[in-house]
């Protein structure tokens, strides 16, 4: 069998580079991009090793553990002994995830097993199905940009997910609770009534109103003609302004509500001095949430 050493080190080493670049992308560990390929080199030199060295110490358990210290060592500066363990872990688990990957994907398009004459299922050689370079060469990459792009899609989800606190709405009699967010940017107040402005969607709205009810307060809101306001409401809707992103002047059409209560943590947060901002359309497409809340609410009762 011919082994063309050359290639074999050449595709270890851009393996490694993509592994130490997503290690230090989750860890995000700042580093000079010259240690991160002295440190790909350093991982790459294990092929030569097991090639030529089969029975050496740096192919068994313990040799491979201590060799991938090394390679920590020599791509991240050293800053505490837990950051090389977490950096350890963490290089670990992605090389898992990626290697784990590929296996998949190859499992999954080839037919690895057949029927044999005696009714049972076998490989189709004596010596497994191996993964093919190809596989290698192509599906790394893939794996590689899934994979980071899920761990950081989780990362944000995780930020998001600590920030959402089930939010009771209580106008007109009719109390409904929802999903809120507290949005670090809102900081909307009304300059009237300095009162903090929280922003709720249309599917959480329309708990209170019918749809032609709705109908009519959107044509209100687009033509700032108060008489399209139905009756009912007249006296609990305001035109809040406020600045938006690109520098314009705007308008936000808000309810005044009866009572706002946040169970923020172990403890409730009861207000009725806000306003409720009318978002005439989704704040999400995966409906996580259907409320923007003013940190200023949380800020005061804290």
């Amino acid at each position: 069998m011919a082994i063309y050493l050359d290639v074999v080190w050449l595709l270890n080493f851009l393996i490694d580079l993509l592994l130490l670049l997503l290690t230090q992308a989750l860890a995000k560990v700042h580093t000079k991009k010259v240690r991160v390929l002295f440190g790909a080199f350093v991982a790459s030199l294990l092929v030569p090793i097991s090639i030529y060295f089969p029975a050496s110490f740096f192919t068994t358990f313990f040799g491979k553990v201590l060799y991938s210290i090394v390679i920590i060592f020599c791509t991240f500066p050293f800053v505490s002994l837990y950051q090389v363990i977490k950096l350890l872990f963490l290089f670990y688990f992605i090389s898992f995830s990626i290697g784990g990957g590929l296996f998949g994907i190859h499992f999954l398009l080839q037919d690895t097993f057949q029927r044999s004459g005696n009714g049972f299922l076998t490989f189709h050689g004596g010596y497994g199905d191996p993964v093919s370079w190809f596989l290698v060469i192509i599906g790394f990459p893939f794996v590689w940009l899934f994979t980071k792009n899920r761990m950081d899609k989780h990362a944000v989800e995780k930020i998001r997910y600590d920030q959402l606190y089930p939010v009771t709405i209580q106008m007109k009699g009719n109390s409904y609770t929802t999903t809120g967010y507290i949005d670090s940017g809102n900081q909307l107040v009304d300059p009237l009534t300095k009162k903090p402005v929280i922003v709720c969607d249309k599917s959480f709205l329309l708990h209170w109103f019918t749809e032609q009810e709705w109908k009519l307060l959107e044509l209100a809101f687009q033509s700032f003609d108060f008489s399209h306001v139905p009756g009912k409401w007249e006296n609990d809707l305001h035109f809040v302004p406020y600045q938006g992103v690109d520098g314009s002047s705007q308008f936000l059409l808000a309810l005044k509500p009866d009572k706002l209560i946040i169970e923020y943590g172990e403890k409730a947060i009861t207000t009725k001095h806000c306003l409720i901002g009318i978002q005439f359309a989704q704040l999400t497409h995966d409906d996580s949430y259907h409320c923007l809340l003013q940190p200023q609410i949380i800020k005061l009762a804290a």
